[in-house]
């Protein structure tokens, strides 16, 4: 009986599906005219297409399998202690290099700018020292190296600082290009929510979508928006007066159809009005209060 009760709740406190306002067409194409717009004269629209935009943090994960539990914990306290001399000469420029034949050459930060970036405390500690203190984070060789991120332009390689830890398998990363030649992750118009989160071209005319949506909604189909710099989507969704449906959401895929081939045009959400990523799980609606560049 307590379960019934649980799971009744539950269901009667999302008796609207995905609670999502339909969109007629006339309102999806204003809203695809206004979204086209902004991004025309946006200050973030020439460094997603022509520059280096990062989509991860600086520092980069380690294989988290292979390190010792304390790393972890001493890394999010910034218990770090350099104990070798690090390289003072300036790097000579990096050309960064994409899958289309896109290149930028981009200055390299040095070792101690580097290690700046990667030692500085943390604004929160999810894991805090014990009572004697962490086990210190020690420095004991720094290397140049080389790493693969993902970018607004796809996946590239990058320059690196690599930094050894005493006890730790593999080094420490950091991206060694200057941040002050990075571009930032484009922010949701209005605080719009991004209904599409990725696609894939499956013709150059032909997209498939991906979009998420309440368990109980239904999809009438996508629409879309052409101009000769962007391609604004929507995916018709309506929950048609669901009175009750459980809490849960669900992802799904739909095909749209353009008038020109896709070509270099960039694919925007009409919801949030970001840029789509083609195959990608990276969401910029979720970079709303986060900037790689400070990471």
């Amino acid at each position: 009986m307590r379960w019934f009760s649980i799971i009744a709740l539950l269901v009667l406190a999302t008796a609207c599906g995905s609670g999502r306002a339909p969109v007629t067409a006339e309102e999806f194409a204003d809203r695809a005219r206004e979204v086209a717009g902004h991004w025309r004269d946006s200050a973030e629209r020439e460094p997603w297409v022509a520059g280096f935009v990062p989509l991860r943090n600086l520092t980069l994960e380690p294989d988290w399998k292979s390190t010792p539990r304390w790393v972890g914990r001493s890394e999010i306290n910034s218990a770090w202690r350099l104990e070798t001399g690090l390289p003072v000469e300036a790097p000579a420029p990096a050309t960064l290099r994409w899958a289309d034949g896109g290149t930028l050459s981009v200055p390299v930060l040095t070792a101690a700018a580097a290690y700046a970036g990667l030692s500085k405390p943390k604004s929160f500690a999810d894991e805090k020292c014990p009572a004697g203190g962490c086990r210190p984070l020690r420095v004991v060789a720094v290397a140049r190296g080389e790493a693969t991120v993902p970018s607004s332009r796809g996946e590239v390689r990058v320059p690196t600082w690599d930094f050894t830890v005493e006890g730790v398998p593999r080094p420490f990363r950091r991206v060694a290009v200057d941040p002050a030649a990075m571009g930032g992750p484009p922010r949701p118009l209005d605080d719009g929510i991004q209904e599409v989160s990725t696609y894939e071209v499956r013709a150059p005319t032909r997209l498939r979508l991906s979009y998420e949506h309440g368990v109980c909604d239904t999809t009438y189909g996508a629409r879309v928006h052409e101009t000769p710099e962007v391609v604004v989507v929507d995916v018709d969704v309506r929950d048609d007066d669901v009175r009750v449906c459980v809490a849960m959401g669900r992802t799904d895929v739909v095909e749209v159809t353009l008038r020109e081939p896709l070509g270099r045009r960039v694919v925007l959400d009409s919801g949030s009005g970001v840029p789509l990523l083609p195959k990608s799980d990276v969401r910029l609606s979720g970079f709303r209060n986060y900037d790689p560049r400070r990471s």
